[in-house]
């Protein structure tokens, strides 16, 4: 065992979007941090060092995922994290799973990301989900007392911040966002159907999920369409499930976000991203989910990352996809497609504006595998007009500081946590070459190249054997 490891020959790309990658550099990595880094010729070899020799390689800080669900066994979701190097992730539903499987990392049982897990959802009554597919029970707050109560419990509870979700009153929401500042934890998620994102912006919500708020909010016919989404969308509580509900409350919001693609107001979306970016609200677009559910004519029938997870879960995909976009017209699908393109739109202006931008997934999503749908959310985000280095600074430096934990995470330098990628090729070059990843180096634990092919085809055997859950269709 080596009390140091010592990457040499390297270009550094240290902090992505900020700095220039630097050439012919050492990372020297002890007792889990960053203890040196410098010009390779001028960092001396410590005696017992491991020296891996990374010319041609470029390394850059462990990638963060900011909009996770991981389902399934921790023993298989935290090591494909770190092995496709997203060292840190936010999970946004808290569950007893997630946070045992963080215990699990945490005691070195296997490798896996830095969790930031949040609560169970805060949704208004009725709630879009319901107990037959919760992963945990949906705290329901109808009266500002209820949610005052819940963040309280939240807080008690030990979860790093609230999840809020569609369904909130402004009213209601309003005294959640009263009351986490009192209670000092942050919040974010979804902006509720009930409030602008100019409202929750100035309220304090740390971070936006998803586009849907801002088409709204960037409309010239914005009056009309807030008044619907304040009193036309319900939810009915007979409705027992929550696939019914979601895609009832789905098929409209898209319905609604393409009128407001229609109608966008460049002068309005302007005065709308110059108030976001003087909060320093942070957005995660999502990208990569907005495209399962606005193109499913382009998803793939098979990819080679969906070897890592049981083929019985991968094979219902199409099936769940279908469930909540089903009974939808051809103009519906037409609008919808188009409205993809725009949401990529919106995303350039964003970064344009100055709005800090977050990489984040909703892996746990069909067609949306962990760890891998972080690189293809990079993808997303370049195609949107970003370019390589600022969409790489959206899963560095951007999260870290969205997480208040910039002290700790999203750059490469003395002292900071020893979460590192080694790719075989320049990532400024090709946003892609982050998937061709040689090694990674894990709260500085190394797993190179040999180690990390025998760790994914070891997870590949696991998934492969793992039996579906009770009640499950083993044939999905």
């Amino acid at each position: 065992m080596h009390d140091t490891l010592l990457l040499t020959h390297t270009t550094l790309i240290a902090a992505p979007g900020t700095h220039s990658p630097e050439q012919d550099m050492t990372v020297v990595v002890r007792d889990g941090r960053v203890a040196t880094v410098g010009r390779t010729a001028e960092v001396p070899v410590p005696h017992g060092a491991r020296v891996m020799d990374l010319s041609g390689k470029y390394v850059i800080p462990g990638l963060i995922d900011m909009h996770t669900h991981s389902h399934g066994p921790a023993e298989l979701v935290a090591p494909l994290y770190a092995l496709t190097g997203v060292t840190t992730v936010r999970e946004m539903w808290g569950t007893p799973a997630v946070r045992a499987g963080r215990d699990r990392v945490e005691r070195g049982e296997f490798p896996g990301p830095r969790w930031v897990i949040g609560s169970t959802l805060v949704d208004g009554r009725p709630s879009l989900w319901t107990d037959d597919v919760s992963p945990v029970p949906v705290v329901e707050a109808g009266t500002e007392a209820e949610v005052r109560e819940a963040a309280r419990g939240i807080k008690q509870d030990g979860a790093d911040f609230i999840k809020v979700y569609s369904r909130l009153t402004r009213e209601v929401y309003l005294a959640l966002a009263d009351e986490a500042r009192r209670q000092e934890i942050p919040f974010a998620g979804h902006c509720p159907d009930a409030v602008s994102v100019t409202e929750a912006s100035d309220a304090g919500q740390r971070t936006i999920e998803h586009l849907h708020p801002l088409l709204t909010a960037t409309s010239s016919d914005q009056p009309m369409l807030r008044r619907e989404l304040e009193n036309g969308l319900r939810v009915d509580p007979a409705e027992a499930g929550s696939v019914a509900r979601f895609r009832r409350w789905y098929r409209r919001v898209h319905q609604l976000e393409s009128l407001a693609a229609r109608s966008h107001d460049p002068e309005r979306a302007a005065r709308v991203f110059d108030r976001l970016a003087a909060n320093g609200t942070f957005v995660t677009p999502t990208l990569g989910m907005h495209h399962v559910m606005e193109r499913p004519d382009t998803l793939p029938n098979r990819a080679p990352e969906w070897a890592h997870l049981p083929e019985w879960l991968t094979g219902a995909w199409p099936g769940q996809l279908e469930e909540l976009l089903g009974g939808r017209t051809e103009q519906e699908y037409a609008d919808v497609r188009d409205l993809n393109t725009h949401h990529a739109r919106i995303v350039g202006e964003l970064h344009r504006h100055g709005v800090p931008l977050l990489a984040g997934t909703d892996s746990g999503a069909p067609y949306l595998v962990p760890g891998f749908a972080l690189h293809q959310e990079l993808e997303h985000l370049t195609r949107a007009g970003l370019g390589a280095a600022h969409a790489l600074r959206a899963a560095t430096t951007t999260p870290a500081r969205a997480l208040g934990l910039e002290a700790v995470l999203g750059t490469i330098e003395p002292g900071k946590a020893a979460d590192l990628v080694v790719l075989e090729a320049d990532p400024l070059d090709d946003i892609r070459n982050t998937q061709r990843i040689d090694s990674v180096v894990t709260r500085g634990l190394l797993i190179d190249r040999a180690e990390r092919r025998r760790m994914l085809a070891q997870i590949a055997q696991a998934a492969a054997e793992l039996k579906p859950p009770a009640g499950m269709d083993s044939g999905a």
